[in-house]
């Protein structure tokens, strides 16, 4: 999966990075090396499925789909 993430520099000094395909997922560090493994490990854990995100009930189907 490619996406696009926008590193800008902080007025405080370091990096600010984010996804703007994923909402809230963002991340910052004092080096830009830093900043883009951060935003890596935080796309990896917004991806994340969890057991809690799915509550059973008889009118929802679970499904795959690759994107």
């Amino acid at each position: 999966m490619k996406l696009k993430i926008v590193l800008e520099t902080s007025d405080e000094g370091g990096y600010t990075v984010y996804v703007p395909a994923l909402p809230g997922c963002i991340s910052e560090s004092q080096t830009e090396e830093d900043a883009l493994k951060n935003i890596r490990e935080a796309i990896e854990l917004y991806l994340e499925e969890t057991d809690d995100d799915f509550v059973p009930d008889e009118n929802r189907q679970i499904k795959e789909m690759v994107v």
